[in-house]
């Protein structure tokens, strides 16, 4: 037997008007053999209402999921124990998300507390765009510690109305960088011991491009975006004192001729740094890039058909060898091997076939 994985999967099971359909049955866990293939089911958790996306701590043992509900004021963050001796996953507590369309969270490095952001829809509520909560010693959250508000517009009309964030990732020295597809921003802020939030710059992206999911790459020093609107790859130098971005390349996403039906999602890096992995909905591939360490541009590898439809997700194992594509509409998770020399994609063949796959995370 090889070495083996947790892959831990968020699916959609309840209904918006946003999303094509709801066939999930909440959030569950598999074991995952790198060298034979072979997955099994561990556990599975069906009552947590549209477990969107989700994060594991660096053990493994606790699980962290967003729950997404149209219509709602505020979304929940729910923790979970994962028992990896009886293969169960225990219900610990759940916060509220102080704001509306609940969309992407993170355990900081020093498994101390959990960044939290909504990507917000209309007006009422609390309307916050990021959450800061403790983690207890038990794994449990503690009630939000602070929280910042944002607001803006871009030139997007349909989408861009009203500030969206929609992810926040924790760069260096207590940095954090939150993402506004609304506002075309990438705000660096200052993450204080006590767990507030200090706003040190913000940085713009092209005007509508919609900058949605980020990679760090391993050296610190580049930071790539995922936009969703301009269906572009951009990659930034960061100074890590400041927290400010300075452009450095951007790159089409797609062909030209698929940018108006595509809509970007997730960004990958492996972990050698080498190449970055792009979900294209829409056009339905990975694409991929290779980057330059010493100054972030960017050279096009390849598309790779994503093995379904409507790839929001991607995850690779820690290795680098395989990369998992959560395709949303095909009810699939397809599973690519990696060349680690060219960063080309072979798809398996093998999958696990799950109702709407919304996350996926994979941990040792």
């Amino acid at each position: 037997m090889g070495l083996k994985y947790l892959v831990f999967v968020g699916t959609l099971n309840r209904a918006a008007p946003y999303f094509q359909g709801a066939n999930g049955d909440g959030l569950s866990v598999y074991s995952f053999d790198e060298d034979t293939l072979a997955l099994e089911r561990l556990a599975n958790v069906p009552d947590i209402e549209n477990p969107t996306f989700l994060s594991v701590d660096a053990s493994g043992n606790y699980v962290y999921a967003n729950s997404e509900v149209f219509g709602w004021k505020e979304g929940l963050v729910s923790a979970f124990r994962f028992d990896r001796e009886a293969g169960t996953l225990d219900y610990i507590n759940m916060q509220p998300s102080l704001g509306s369309i609940t969309a992407q969270n993170a355990v900081t490095r020093d498994n101390r507390k959990l960044l939290v952001v909504n990507y917000g829809m209309g007006s009422g509520g609390p309307d916050q765009a990021a959450i800061v909560y403790g983690l207890r010693g038990d794994g449990g959250l503690t009630p939000p510690i602070s929280s910042v508000a944002r607001e803006g517009t871009g030139p997007n009309t349909d989408r861009q109305e009203r500030s969206h964030a929609h992810s926040i990732t924790e760069i260096a020295g207590n940095i954090v960088i939150l993402a506004d597809l609304g506002t075309d921003s990438l705000a660096s802020y200052r993450l204080s011991a006590d767990g507030t939030l200090e706003e040190l710059a913000d940085t713009k992206t092209a005007p509508g491009a919609g900058p949605r999911h980020v990679a760090l790459h391993p050296n610190g020093q580049l930071l790539f975006v995922m936009n969703e609107l301009d269906s572009t790859i951009a990659s930034f130098t960061i100074d890590a004192k400041s927290g400010v971005l300075t452009a450095a390349d951007a790159q089409p996403a797609v062909p030209e001729e698929a940018r108006s039906k595509n809509h970007c999602a997730d960004i990958q890096i492996s972990p050698d740094g080498r190449f970055l992995y792009g979900s294209n909905r829409g056009h339905d591939s990975i694409v991929v890039f290779e980057t330059d360490p010493e100054n972030g541009k960017l050279s096009h590898v390849g598309f790779f058909p994503c093995g379904g439809a409507t790839p929001r997700n991607l995850a690779l194992t820690p290795s680098g060898r395989h990369l998992f594509c959560a395709n949303q509409n095909a009810d699939r998770i397809s599973i690519f091997e990696r060349d680690v020399q060219t960063g080309a994609l072979a798809d398996t063949g093998q999958a696990i076939e799950v109702g709407t796959p919304m996350c996926v995370r994979i941990v040792r």
